[in-house]
């Protein structure tokens, strides 16, 4: 029986489809903007992305007025491309490194205001979540705000295996699949799809994960999906994916 590729090998090989400066991906247009918007003023600030891929999000966070960036990703492809982009772009206060996020303890200082992981979560297990987000609180200043985004729970057992996104449960249930691997695609806008995948969560693991790492207060929760604005600007592309729930955005604040 064939081996699953890894994660980091995924990505390697399909990097340049990924690198982009504009909205291409389904998820550029419906989590994206939503994580920038929930960050809130970031002028002068220092901010920790996790799972930061090509730095398409840290890039459009510096052009926001952030202070500085520091973005850790295991596809040595991505990070390369993003230390390139930084190097073009003269984004001197961009930093990135190939490393896992789950043991990775090498940062560049000890407090950063606030936290990012952009589909970071459902490469990762419900332990290696927790741990993560350990991390991230300890690395979190006693005002910090974390923002993450996830594909949501129930798509994966609510569409078909048809474009523009979708993760094939198999046989898995929502409660039986819990911590299984859905292999999925999420396509551009100019008709190329992406491998991604779904270590499979329900809505409780994440609650329960923040509580375990440190976080006591209740996060904010918002329910993505396509919306009547990009319904209107491509509506062959975003109308397939009309009336689902696709991803969602956690927003916590440290309570010290």
């Amino acid at each position: 029986m064939n081996q699953p590729l890894s994660t980091e090998t995924i990505y390697n090989a399909q990097a340049g489809n990924w690198l982009r400066s504009e909205k291409v991906l389904l998820s550029d247009f419906t989590a994206r903007p939503r994580v920038l918007e929930e960050l809130g003023d970031i002028a002068g600030q220092d901010i920790l992305d996790f799972g930061c891929g090509e730095g398409y999000v840290s890039r459009m966070i510096l052009e926001n007025g952030a202070r500085s960036i520091f973005g850790i990703d295991s596809s040595a492809e991505m990070i390369g491309q993003a230390q390139a982009m930084a190097a073009e772009l003269e984004l001197s206060t961009a930093s990135y490194t190939a490393a896992n996020a789950v043991t990775f303890d090498q940062f560049p200082q000890k407090s950063f205001d606030k936290a990012i992981a952009v589909f970071l979560f459902n490469y990762l297990t419900i332990e290696e979540m927790t741990q993560v987000m350990t991390k991230v609180r300890s690395l979190l200043a006693s005002t910090g705000t974390f923002v993450f985004t996830v594909p949501h729970p129930c798509l994966p057992f609510m569409r078909e295996e048809t474009p523009p996104f979708y993760f094939e449960h198999g046989e898995k249930s929502y409660f039986d699949g819990i911590n299984q691997t859905f292999e999925g695609k999420i396509w551009r806008r100019d008709g190329i799809p992406v491998s991604v995948r779904c270590v499979h969560k329900t809505f409780s693991h994440y609650f329960e994960a923040l509580k375990a790492a440190g976080f006591n207060l209740l996060p904010q929760v918002n329910e993505l999906a396509v919306t009547d604005e990009h319904l209107a600007l491509d509506p062959e592309f975003f109308g397939p994916m009309k009336g689902y729930p696709l991803h969602v955005l956690f927003k916590v604040q440290v309570n010290d």
